[in-house]
């Protein structure tokens, strides 16, 4: 572990800066989910035309296919300026993937924003999972509202110090128990509102949690973030061979889609005993290291299952710093690490 981190000591290190964020100035309420239905069909019709393209020196490329990357020496140039403004100052932008659901990318996610945060990084998490939105009740935040500034969508910030800052589509809904019903076209449409329209600030990382899949929100989100500073996508599987052979498909539309991949986590790795620290493998073991051996990919570790970790998302509550002497701390403290390691090679 570098000697930097607040982790081994359970110091939490501020990031620069903290607690001096203010308020946009002009700001207002964002529409809720039903106001917002009109501009989203209109761009969702916009959508259905056709693959939206770009022309560079005359030449029609498309906006983004699948295993295709662009002709050596062009570029791709994807949105307006304005469009890009609004992640102009995040520095490294992870994905959190799976073909699987249930294995734990929103635990992940959340767990690796608070570690991030916790190493003294300003962090903000992007909830693209549009038909679960469950990472504003991890954090405890799911009766806060968005706002708009000039700038665009104002994040809800998590905590005192504002060092994580969320959007998700579950602060736009009337009522926690209202379901996203929509087809993929305006899935796709508020995917690239939340890529172009929120105001993210200065991030030193933006952590994007999808659905599982290799569908139209995969495609979308990589669309509307392949002009920024992408640092790659972290493969979340647990044990067993049902959930490695999808999260193996998600490993192929990695490739396709040109996505760096960080590596693999394998979740609900064994559950350690409290009493007797007996580790029993609940869900088998090993089957996402073997995944990344066998695809040559990096393995990030092993996170066991830990009621000390289930009951703080139920109960909103900051796990990195709470619970430092827990079996999955440490495995989540090394994975972020990792993280940290990577986006300081590749600066």
């Amino acid at each position: 572990m570098a000697g930097g981190s607040g982790w081994a000591s359970g110091k939490v290190l501020p990031p620069e800066g903290a607690g001096t964020a203010q308020a946009p100035q002009g700001m207002g309420r964002t529409p809720r989910l039903p106001e917002l239905q009109e501009s989203l069909d209109s761009t969702a019709r916009d959508a259905q035309g056709g693959i939206v393209g770009v022309s560079v020196q005359g030449q029609e490329l498309p906006w983004m296919i699948p295993g295709v990357p662009p002709p050596e020496g062009v570029p791709w140039l994807c949105g307006t300026p304005a469009e890009r403004a609004n992640l102009a100052g995040v520095r490294h932008i992870v994905l959190v993937l799976s073909g699987k659901g249930g294995v734990g990318k929103s635990t992940l996610s959340t767990e690796l924003a608070l570690a991030l945060r916790h190493a003294g990084k300003r962090v903000g998490i992007l909830d693209v999972d549009l038909c679960g939105p469950s990472i504003p009740r991890m954090l405890r935040v799911q009766d806060s509202a968005v706002h708009q500034c000039d700038s665009g969508w104002v994040p809800v910030f998590v905590g005192q110090d504002k060092a994580i800052a969320l959007m998700s589509i579950g602060f736009l809904l009337e009522r926690p128990d209202d379901a996203v019903v929509w087809r993929g076209p305006k899935k796709n449409a508020l995917i690239k509102q939340f890529v172009t329209d929120v105001a993210w600030g200065d991030l030193d990382f933006l952590i994007v949690d999808t659905p599982p899949g290799t569908s139209d929100e995969h495609i979308s989100t990589v669309e509307a973030l392949r002009p920024h500073q992408l640092l790659g996508a972290i493969l979340v599987t647990t044990p067993q061979a049902v959930s490695v052979g999808d999260v193996r498909r998600e490993l192929t539309f990695c490739r396709k889609a040109g996505l760096h991949i960080l590596g693999i986590v394998e979740n609900m790795s064994g559950f350690v005993c409290p009493h007797c620290s007996e580790c029993t493998n609940i869900f088998s073991k090993g089957g996402g290291e073997e995944l990344a051996k066998h695809a040559g990919v990096p393995f990030l570790g092993c996170v066991p299952l830990d009621p000390q970790l289930s009951q703080s998302l139920e109960d909103g509550r900051d796990f990195i710093q709470e619970f430092p002497k827990s079996s999955a701390f440490p495995a989540l403290t090394h994975i972020a690490q990792q993280i940290l390691d990577t986006s300081q090679r590749s600066s």
